[in-house]
């Protein structure tokens, strides 16, 4: 079973790499963005097989280790 986990800044928390991006596109010409926020995408691999049991895992990694939760959000998605 594999899970797939979106990390993104909060709303409201300042982000300057995403405000870097964002700068660089419009140099490129991407004038139409307006804003970027970047995140962190990090896949798991796991030898479990109920997907609820999995998502409780997961989600205990995120809130320990792989999220930062004060100013991170956490979004998880367990495949088969």
């Amino acid at each position: 079973m594999k899970a797939r986990i979106h990390i993104t800044l909060k709303s409201g928390v300042l982000d300057p790499q995403g405000k870097a991006i964002q700068q660089a596109l419009t140099g490129l010409g991407f004038d139409a963005v307006e804003d970027v926020r970047q995140g962190k995408y990090i896949e798991v691999e796991l030898s479990e097989s109920d997907a609820e049991a999995a998502r409780t895992k997961v989600s205990d990694m995120c809130e320990k280790l792989l999220a930062n939760t004060v100013i991170e959000n956490y979004d998880i998605e367990i495949v088969d």
